[in-house]
């Protein structure tokens, strides 16, 4: 026992002697004294390194962002289609501006502006390490500092940049007073709308000059400056209104606690919404929806509204000229020619939206954005507030072939499936009750998946989500690109197979070109590249990248919809010889209708919706002098005109679909199918195939059928009957109505 505790002693001090003399191998070179002695040699080098470059660096010259050069917009072939550059700016002196105002500026930014040495070294600091990480643009600088960057320097975010910002900022601090630096950070900046400086904002957001300016407006202006695009209220979404607010408000809080503004006055003061935008030369018509839409994604990618509207850059856009001015006359023959706002108000709410999309590059070819950038802002094409209503059935459609989804009996979904039509039929496996009617309440007993969605059959689809899941259903219409008020906090219940949610036709193309892209997802886009000299390019994603859903299950889908052409609410737009898919979509209170489709290299997507002054949502009852307006009527017209023209004598083009499910092909067409109608678009196919008896009802799906073989179609096509409302909408061809809450069909 001795020995044993005398063998652990020595153990135990032969490892205390190894840690000793580690610790002292270590405490050589670095002792306390040493480090202390290493930071006092670091900081000398950076101090002097300062000196060095407060000696070196001399304040320049303005810089070119002061006076912005033009910006060129480009069609897809080079063609110019604008040119932006005069830039909107009147520099007016501080004197002109009312103290109160001037102080919202200071209290926005830098509460210690008068007296600080002109930088914020922590802000600094700051900075120059997240940039060097590349985190990209960081806050924290002073009044001074943002006047430097704006006037003598540039937006680039590099470590050199912002040492310079650094030493210019305290040299001209010290040989400029306050009021030139405040003055020239007022007059420089950038307001959103095109304004640059305070005066061209305070005609740009309240049409008053800045000597006129209230303190609730000044500091509106001073809030703008930290995200001019996502705080203008007029068009900002609920997120950038909010958001703008609470700024207002901290800026006055901010005044008050300066001693700059009394708080009784403080507590008398509310929230003045600007003036709706006014339009900006040289944007009218057609060009400015896309200029502003083309900058929109611009910004998304990363290129900052300053460094942008500094000019200087060569914007390529998607936009086809020849496809482009196509649509544009669509909608024009097709619809506006045929409207009368002095004599009926239906034809002044109505209002159109339409995006063509290129399925293997994902590039937008052409837009249509509403009667023009100068008289109705809101452009149609990317507004996201109207129902797109049925439309979104081939959404349920494919997620149920990408889940191999089952009805409550377990019988697999396809095409032939059988459903109960019965109007108002009561949905089965469902926590939410729900019991939505076909369009005038027409009930169709025992109809298989094919003829529901060629007539757009509400309870039939009401079902079928149900069955494949709510949560389902959701995940695919955001995979597929959906991604609007789908995925922000939409509630998910039964109403979503009627296309409840919000949707843009620019969204809804996106996800009809992923469809016809065999599944691989299209995000479409405006912009094809962006430069700005040799040296700075945009980071553009590939708008086509990765796979939404399978193959197999976008082309099956692909496959229904050819039938909603050939033999239900599309058969407008049928054209002899060209392969076609598409669904119709009319909204509750026909509010909204909608034509989606594509052929193999072309795809578009045609909202009509009904807007009132100041943007309420109203109905398009009575249009041009007619009834409903169907997505088969006014929305396929234009489709039909524009897709028809684009073909232009060019050879036809046939679906290639690899659809590996059992019983995806359609089934023939039925006897109560009514005559097709003609469009601009050219001469309809031949006359369709035999009709087959259809099966006996059942609450219960039944398992699918094989359908017939269709006949030969005769040598000779089948001249339709004059194009008019009624043909194209027979009864119950069209669906749509509500149960109260604002369900849709289509």
């Amino acid at each position: 026992m001795g020995r044993a505790d005398d063998r652990r002693a020595r153990q135990k001090g032969a490892r205390r002697a190894r840690k000793t003399a580690k610790q002292g191998g270590i405490r050589r070179f670095f002792t306390w004294k040493m480090v202390l002695a290493y930071f006092v040699g670091l900081g000398a080098l950076g101090v002097g390194a300062f000196f060095i470059a407060y000696f070196l660096v001399k304040v320049p010259p303005a810089n070119a962002a002061a006076t912005a050069e033009a910006n060129i917009y480009k069609y897809s072939d080079g063609a110019i289609m604008a040119k932006e550059g005069s830039v909107n700016r009147e520099s007016v002196p501080l004197s002109k501006i009312p103290k109160k105002v001037q102080h919202t500026f200071v209290a926005a930014e830098n509460k210690d502006f008068y007296t600080d040495s002109g930088v914020s070294f922590s802000g600094t600091a700051r900075g120059l390490i997240n940039t060097a990480l590349g985190r990209g643009k960081q806050g924290g600088s002073t009044i001074t500092q943002q006047f430097v960057k704006n006037y003598y320097l540039s937006q680039e975010q590099t470590v050199s940049r912002k040492l310079k910002e650094l030493v210019i900022s305290l040299k001209v601090d010290q040989d400029q007073s306050k009021d030139y630096i405040l003055q020239g950070y007022i007059n420089t900046s950038y307001y959103g709308r095109g304004a640059y400086g305070i005066q061209a904002a305070a005609r740009a957001y309240y049409n008053k000059d800045a000597d006129k300016l209230t303190v609730q407006q000044g500091a509106y202006l001073a809030a703008l400056l930290q995200a001019p695009s996502q705080y203008d209220y007029s068009t900002a979404g609920p997120n950038g209104k909010k958001l703008v607010v609470a700024r207002w408000n901290y800026i006055l809080n901010n005044m008050v606690e300066m001693d700059w503004l009394p708080k009784s006055e403080r507590d008398g003061l509310k929230f003045e919404k600007p003036i709706a935008p006014r339009p900006i030369p040289g944007l009218d018509g057609q060009t400015g929806y896309v200029i502003e839409a083309a900058k929109k994604e611009l910004y998304k990618e990363g290129v900052s509204e300053n460094e942008l509207e500094a000019g200087g850059w060569t914007v390529t856009l998607n936009i086809n000229k020849k496809k482009q001015t196509a649509l544009e006359k669509a909608v024009r023959t097709e619809l506006t020619d045929k409207l009368d706002p002095k004599k009926r108000q239906a034809d002044k709410d109505a209002q159109v939206g339409a995006v063509s999309v290129d399925p293997k590059t994902g590039g937008i070819v052409a837009m249509y954005g509403g009667a023009g950038y100068t008289e109705h802002y809101t452009n149609n094409a990317t507004r996201a507030d109207y129902q797109p209503a049925s439309t979104f059935k081939p959404l349920i459609l494919a997620s149920a072939y990408e889940n191999g989804s089952t009805t409550q009996s377990g019988t697999p979904i396809t095409a032939s499936t059988l459903y109960d039509g019965t109007s108002r039929r009561a949905v089965k496996g469902s926590v939410t009750a729900f019991a939505p009617p076909n369009e005038d309440n027409k009930s169709y007993g025992s109809i298989n998946v094919q003829k529901a969605m060629n007539k757009s059959v509400n309870s039939v689809f009401a079902q079928m989500a149900v069955d494949v899941g709510l949560d389902k259903v959701k995940s695919t219409a955001m995979d597929l690109g959906m991604t609007g008020q789908v995925s922000n906090g939409f509630d998910v219940r039964p109403a979503m197979s009627l296309g409840v949610m919000g949707a843009s036709p620019k969204e809804m193309a996106g996800v009809y070109a992923t469809l016809d892209n065999h599944g691989k997802k299209v995000t479409p886009a405006f912009v094809k590249s962006a430069q700005k000299g040799e040296d700075q390019q945009a980071d553009l994603p590939d708008p086509t990248n990765g796979q939404a859903i399978s193959r197999g299950a976008a082309d099956s889908v692909t496959q229904v919809l050819t039938g909603v052409v050939d033999d239900g609410t599309g058969q407008a737009v049928r054209t002899k010889g060209q392969e076609m898919a598409g669904k119709t979509g009319t909204s509750d209170d026909n509010k909204s209708a909608w034509f989606t489709g594509y052929t193999p290299d072309l795809v578009t997507s045609v909202g009509m919706f009904g807007e009132a002054k100041g943007g309420k949502q109203v109905t398009l009852k009575g249009v041009a002098g007619g009834g409903r307006v169907n997505g088969g009527d006014f929305p396929a017209k234009i489709w039909g005109s524009y897709m028809g023209s684009t073909l232009n004598g060019s050879s036809t083009t046939k679906f290639d679909l690899d659809t590996e499910l059992e019983n995806n092909a359609p089934p023939p067409p039925t006897t109560d199918t009514e005559p097709p109608a003609t469009t601009s678009a050219p001469p309809t196919t031949s006359a369709p195939p035999t009709a087959s008896k259809s099966p006996t009802a059942d609450d219960t799906p039944t398992a699918p059928t094989t359908p017939a073989t269709p006949t030969t179609p005769p040598s000779t096509p089948v001249t339709p009957p004059t194009l008019n409302p009624t043909t194209l909408n027979p009864p119950g061809n069209e669906d749509g109505g509500g149960q109260g809450d604002g369900q849709t069909g289509g």
